[in-house]
Order: C-alpha cells, then structure tokens, then sequence
C-alpha cells in the first residue's frame, strides 16, 4: 500500500463541479480534475486489505488496490497499464460507472470508501496526455472474420479483443456515428463525445473496420454475414423500453425516454434531423423539447436523471419525477449489509441541478386538451406492504389521494423489457430466453447456431456499461476459442493475477 496510514488522515474529497448555474448553460463535462496532490492524496486512503473486496465488487475484476499504490507513488505508467489490463475502455467506466467496487471497498465499512471511479479516469486522461495509450495492434494474424453487430460497450469491446487476437473484425453500427448507448443515450454532460470519438479512433488504428448506416436484417443482409464471416457477435443491447398502457398514452407529449435524449444528443453533435425529412408526405421528425414545459419524468433510475438534466437545460418551467417505489433509506440497512451493492437514495448530478423528486407515486392516466396534446397527468398514492427482511412486496392505492398536476411533457423512463426482436432476430432461428433475451450461456456466450454469439445487454437484460464490456471481453474469448480452439485472451481472473504479479 502507498501509505499505511492515509486513510487515517484523510478523508474522502470529490473533486469540485461547476457551479448549477454555470452547467446548466451547455452540454459540457462539468467535473473537474484533481490537483497531483489531491490525486495521491485520496488514492493513498486504499488500505490494501488483505481480501480486496472490491476486486469481486467491480465486474471487470480491476486490480484497484494496485493501481492505487502506483498512482500515491507517482507511477502513472504503471497505473494505467495495471487499469488496461482488465478494463478496455476506463475513460467510460470513469465518468458514468455507478461505483460497485465503491459499495464493497473495505474501509466503507465505517468510513466513506476510496474515491474508486474518480482515480479511474484520472488514470486514464493522465495516460491520454502522457501519450501512453497507443494502438494496441496484433502480433498475428489468424485469417478468420468475425462480424460485431451493435457498437455499444459490449460490441466494442468484443472488437478491441477479437482485434488484438489476431482476427479481422468487422462492427456494424445502423446509427450515423459508432458508440450505441454511449453516444445516443447518455448526455454530453456526463459523457462529451470527444472522449468517444477518441477511443473509436484509436480502434480505428489497430485496424477495426466501423460500418455504419448498417441495419443488419434491413438494409445488411443476414445470409451475406453467415455466409462471409466465421462468427458473429450480436451485441444490440437491450432496447425495447418498457411502456406504460394508460389512458391517453398516445397523446402528443407523451414519449419514451430514450427518444428525447437520444433526439438532443445528436442536436448537439450538430445533426439537423430535418435535413432529409419527406416534407410531402408529411413525414417529419417530432422535435422533443422541454423549454417553457411543465416536464414530468416517470422512472427513478439513471435514464429518468439523464432526463431531468437535460429538461433543465432546455429551460423547463419546472420537473418532477416520479417513483412506483417507496422511498430508499440514505444508509445500508441491516438488510443489505457490505460488501453487498446497497439499494440506498441515491441523489445524481441532474437531482442538484432543480427537481421535485416523489415517491411511492403511480400514473394513472395522461389528461390532453381539445387539439390531442398533454396538459396534466393524474396520479394516486401507493402504500407498499414489505417483506420481514425490509423489501417492498406490494402496494394498495392510497383512497382519497388522486390529483392532477400540471404537464406538458411526459418522459417514460421505466427501463428496458429485451433486446428488438425486428429486424436481425427476426431473420434468424435464435432461442430466447424467458425475459426475451438472446439465449446463450455464461460459460460460452454461444447461440444455438453454432457460430453466432451474443454479449451485453441483449443477451443478460438491461444492466451497467461496466457488465456489458465485462460481456465483451468475456465473449471474444469464447469466440476466439472457437475459431482457434485455443486463446491468448486472458480470463477475468487470469488479468487481476498477472497485474497483481
């Protein structure tokens, strides 16, 4: 460990954000960096426990208490190529991981934990600006192809591993730009886009082969890649969102999530939708806007906060969000003890920026005016019944507890059912999963057709950016084996050995 004594004298420090005011202005990364000494500082607090419970905490096994050690002495070089090892894209992981390595950090026990993710992306731009990070190109060659479908996290990072082993990869992306949910569906002001594109080119270096406006099963026939490619990877992520079927669903105002950030991502990226709209048939795109609304957003998750960000810098007239579930305790309870992920209140960025938060609250219907559009949303109180170990069972409506409040934009962000089932799955035989998801197992990623493989979201269901490259990376060894019957690929437990070593 660094220093034996650093988390006994100093405490867990962030470092400083622009002021609400000031962000809400643009679309821009508002966290700043750590001076070197707060840097070594907060990454001295690692005590380097004798079980590292963080290493289990984390999907991707990263060797935190190593870099750790490397980052208090100065060895930034070290650090980054100790991160690397098990994590191909720290630069996201950095910026809009929710921290589970943090939730299981020993000294979180009865002090605030290391400040994981924040030393992360330290590393990482610190090894961006030191020209460490270079194109990790093969040594070999193995003459097989391999097609990754869906250029999300999992996808790429499929790529960068079935890359390095030798194959020629191939990713077909349907969107204009490669990214998936990293570019569509996470804002600018917790991911800005250069730090995308960055990367993307770097793969572009090592010789990956990006395809975009490639639909596969619309406009990229399914038999060209079975029949030209030696495996497939479909990485398409789960998007089918979850809807919510009460009266007045189909008012205009009412819209899914994903459709208004997904819209203002690419306003920002300077893409005008209506470029190429069919003005006479009449088909034009809907231009999603908060600005002067009354914005309700329905979902408590990290797709709901991304909404109310956003609909704070479009200048709403006010947000409220709501959750179906009661209110979260702001400490661990005895029923989610550590190292456990602890399901406490969790207040983002977007909350600090101007949100009315209520809880344990249900929609029943959307109320329009005389021309179809959105003017009020009524709702009910529920009162939630829970288990004997604290966790909420089932809820009764609250009599005497309807209203209506006032609003003009409804944003539905209630998570993900399963990955589309049009389009490419519908051209193929593939066996889903009771969830709707593509069936295929943990310990070979494999479909029932032999040389198709699945990772991330559309194969697990709806879960964090660090699983889905934990996906990836655990899927191209499968596939490498298959090509090869053999793999230079690291498991996750032979990458946290080797850095450790």
């Amino acid at each position: 460990m660094g220093k034996p004594t650093g988390f006994l004298e100093k405490t867990r420090s962030l470092p400083a954000k622009r002021s609400v005011e000031e962000r809400k202005k643009d679309y821009k990364e508002f966290v700043h960096q750590y001076s070197e000494k707060e840097l070594g500082e907060q990454s001295s607090r690692c005590m380097d426990c004798g079980v590292p419970f963080c290493h289990n905490g984390c999907p991707l096994g990263n060797v935190i208490p190593e870099f750790n050690d490397a980052v208090y002495s100065g060895n930034y070089r070290e650090a980054y190529e100790i991160l690397i090892s098990t994590n191909n894209f720290p630069e996201f992981t950095g910026r809009i991981c929710p921290a589970p390595c943090e939730s299981a950090c020993v000294l979180g026990i009865n002090q605030p934990p290391v400040a994981i993710e924040e030393i992360e992306r330290h590393i990482i731009e610190i090894a961006f600006d030191k020209g460490f990070v270079k194109p990790r190109k093969p040594n070999h060659k193995t003459g097989k192809k391999v097609a990754i479908i869906g250029s999300g996290p999992a996808g790429l990072a499929a790529a960068a591993q079935l890359n390095y082993a030798g194959h020629s990869v191939t990713v077909f992306e349907r969107d204009e730009k490669p990214g998936g949910l990293l570019r569509y569906g996470i804002p600018d002001f917790k991911l800005e886009k250069k730090v995308v594109d960055r990367r993307i080119a770097l793969m572009e270096e090592e010789g990956i082969i990006f395809k975009c406006h490639s639909n596969v099963g619309v406009n990229v026939s399914v038999g060209d890649l079975l029949r030209g490619y030696n495996a497939i990877v479909i990485a398409t992520g789960s998007t089918v969102p979850r809807d919510l079927p009460v009266p007045g669903r189909s008012l205009e105002g009412v819209y899914f999530a994903m459709e208004f950030l997904k819209q203002n991502n690419k306003f920002v990226d300077g893409v005008d939708l209506f470029a190429n709209a069919d003005i006479e048939s009449n088909i034009l795109p809907k231009e999603l806007k908060a600005t002067g609304k009354n914005v309700v957003v329905i979902g408590g998750g990290d797709t709901g906060s991304d909404c109310v960000g956003t609909s704070n810098r479009h200048g709403a007239a006010s947000v409220t969000q709501f959750e179906l579930m009661p209110k979260p305790s702001a400490e661990r309870t005895p029923y989610m003890p550590w190292p456990t992920y602890p399901m406490v209140l969790k207040t983002t960025s977007s909350h600090e920026e101007g949100v009315e938060r209520q809880w344990a609250v249900a929609t029943k219907e959307f109320i329009g005016n005389e021309n179809g559009q959105l003017k009020a949303i009524k709702t009910v109180e529920l009162e939630w019944k829970t288990t004997e170990d604290g966790r909420p069972a089932h809820f009764e409506e609250r009599a005497g507890s309807e209203k209506e409040i006032p609003c003009e934009l409804a944003l539905l962000a209630m998570g993900f059912v399963h990955t589309q089932k049009e389009g490419l799955l519908s051209h193929l035989d593939i066996e889903l999963d009771n969830r709707g998801n593509i069936r295929a197992t943990d310990s070979a990623y494999q479909t029932n057709i032999a040389k198709v493989f699945a990772a991330g979201d559309a194969r697990r269901g709806q879960s964090l950016v660090v699983w889905a490259i934990s996906e990836g990376r655990e899927c191209a060894r499968k596939v490498d084996i298959f090509l090869t019957g053999h793999s230079i690929l690291e498991t996750k437990d032979e990458s946290i050995l080797q850095a450790m070593l």
